[in-house]
């Protein structure tokens, strides 16, 4: 099994960010869970390790607004300039902005602060030096997953890091800048339909805004419920898709204490959707927080449940880009994604 992956991602690595309540904590989503993947896939005999290629910007402009991947370019340097005593000791802040859009029409202001509040969407989307070069590095670690199983015909895995089902056309949030998921799927769709099931601990908002209103490609959402869990506006159960898209996207939000029975009886109704739709490809958004001792998570999914989630999803036989999302208890991480894998290669 083909998997791209690059060390570009430890670019990225903020000190810090910000829970509920106002609490510093050590950034959850950090190149630990990487290494961690890695190592537990350098111990199989499948594993082929590649490099990512360069598509450019424009599949990424595909689905992301310019003026906000200019935002991400641009948003450390100005950052540094504007205040000389951040300047002097970067490697101990993160950009965070402290003012948020409200619901009513906004836009983007002359401040980099200011521009912060409008392109990020809560406090665990930090921003350093190498963030943008590592989220179009994971970006094109997806395009070159999808392209491989395009030619191949078969499935691979593109182990990105930062995640991406987060971030929508734009704004950054929940650890995401790029949609990685998206803009492969969004490439993809010029070449066949295409389903994106994602089966992170939360919804994939991002995902949803950006193909909500579009028919050529079906996604679907497995995720915790956001009455009690992020990203708690978006992610209900009655949001169908709109317009031309009204129909192609589903929700499954469940109950907290979810475990591997509750989970998969949803999995089997997702996949009879995806069968139904009929489509060319799948990009399967992969998050391990779905996992009973995930910190981030409140599911019991075991890692006999991630087999069979793994077994059930390859049974669709269909060419299957793996997109890395979140998964945050670390000890088990690399164990349970090579769990889930197994069944691809």
């Amino acid at each position: 099994m083909k998997i791209f992956y690059s060390e570009a991602h430890r670019q990225h690595y903020p000190s810090f960010e910000v829970f509920d309540g106002g609490i510093r904590v050590p950034y959850f989503e950090n190149p630990d869970r990487m290494d961690r993947i890695v190592s537990a896939l350098q111990k199989t005999d499948w594993a082929e390790f590649s490099a990512p290629q360069d598509f450019g910007l424009d599949p990424i402009l595909a689905v992301h607004d310019r003026d906000y991947i200019n935002f991400l370019a641009s948003c450390w340097d100005e950052w540094l300039a504007s205040d000389p005593e951040i300047a002097a000791s970067p490697e101990q802040h993160a950009f965070l902005p402290a003012t948020f859009a409200l619901r009513r029409p906004a836009r983007p202001t002359a401040s980099i602060r200011g521009r912060g509040g409008y392109y990020i969407m809560d406090l665990s989307a930090c921003i350093t030096a190498g963030t943008y070069q590592a989220a179009l590095t994971s970006a094109n670690i997806a395009l070159t997953a999808v392209n491989s199983s395009f030619i191949l015909h078969n499935s691979s895995f593109a182990l990105c890091r930062p995640p991406g089902h987060h971030a929508g056309k734009d704004y950054a949030a929940g650890y995401c800048f790029i949609n990685n998921a998206a803009v492969a799927a969004n490439w993809l769709s010029a070449k066949g339909k295409v389903a994106i099931l994602d089966i992170d601990y939360h919804g994939g908002n991002g995902t949803q805004d950006i193909f909500y209103e579009r028919d050529d490609v079906l996604t679907i959402s497995i995720h915790g419920d956001p009455d009690l869990e992020y990203p708690h506006y978006v992610g209900f159960a009655d949001e169908t898709g709109a317009g031309a898209g009204f129909g192609f996207h589903k929700n499954f939000p469940l109950p907290k204490d979810t475990g591997d029975e509750g989970y998969l009886s949803a999995l089997e109704e997702a996949l009879t959707m995806i069968r139904s739709f009929t489509p060319d490809f799948l990009v399967l958004s992969f998050g391990a927080d779905t996992f009973g001792d995930d910190p981030l998570g409140m599911f019991h999914v075991t890692r006999a449940g991630f087999s069979e989630i793994g077994k059930k999803v390859a049974g669709l036989n269909l060419p299957t880009a793996i997109i890395m999302e979140g998964g945050y208890a670390n000890e088990a991480l690399g164990e349970n994604t090579v769990t889930l894998l197994k069944n691809f290669k």
